[in-house]
């Protein structure tokens, strides 16, 4: 089945949209706080159309998802016992469960590898706010994290250029596939 064909083209016409660094923008937002789609289906498409413009993108992923994260935490510090039912019923409880866990083990650490590891970042900004975790460290690890992982997104795609394009194009759906095969199976190892 070809759908991640398909897929990549889409998101190929949006990153050459005027108003891609926009979206780019509400999605960086979006999937630090509650969207369960990552920017950099976004992100490798746009540095593709505009390789000269690769830093301004990922600065602008970076800062939007970073200021996700702060609305993720303030979900989880202000209102968590309001969404508490919802996160349960989207099957997240473990998880939730999960990384408290890790954030009761490894501290601020955790955040900073959320932001760069392509795991649920809500699900640590959430748990970050719940815990009420120290707001500045909190900050700086999200920063050092996401500004990570965008600015090596970018950096790949902008040097790859071409190459790059045209493996992904060949490969598109086998990467696509391996990637939904291997969240399926970390969920069952996690669980």
């Amino acid at each position: 089945m070809q759908i991640f064909g398909k897929l990549y083209d889409m998101t190929l016409r949006w990153a050459a949209h005027p108003k891609a660094p926009w979206y780019l923008g509400g999605l960086s937002f979006a999937e630090s706080s509650f969207f369960p789609i990552p920017p950099d289906v976004m992100l490798a498409p746009m540095v593709l159309a505009k390789r000269n413009k690769a830093w301004w993108f990922a600065t602008i992923a970076t800062i939007a998802s970073v200021l996700g994260g702060i609305a993720g935490y303030l979900i989880g510090w202000l209102a968590f016992d309001i969404i508490e039912p919802w996160v349960m019923q989207a099957g997240y409880g473990d998880k939730l469960e999960l990384s408290k866990q890790w954030f009761e083990q490894w501290g601020v650490w955790v955040v900073f590898i959320a932001g760069f590891a392509p795991i649920p970042y809500k699900l640590f900004t959430i748990s970050a706010g719940v815990l009420a975790m120290s707001f500045l460290p909190f900050v700086i690890a999200s920063l050092i994290g996401r500004g990570a992982r965008f600015f090596l997104v970018a950096g790949i795609i902008r040097v790859g250029g071409e190459k790059m394009e045209t493996a992904l194009r060949k490969y598109i759906d086998v990467l696509g596939w391996a990637v939904i095969i291997s969240a399926v199976m970390a969920y069952l190892l996690l669980r």
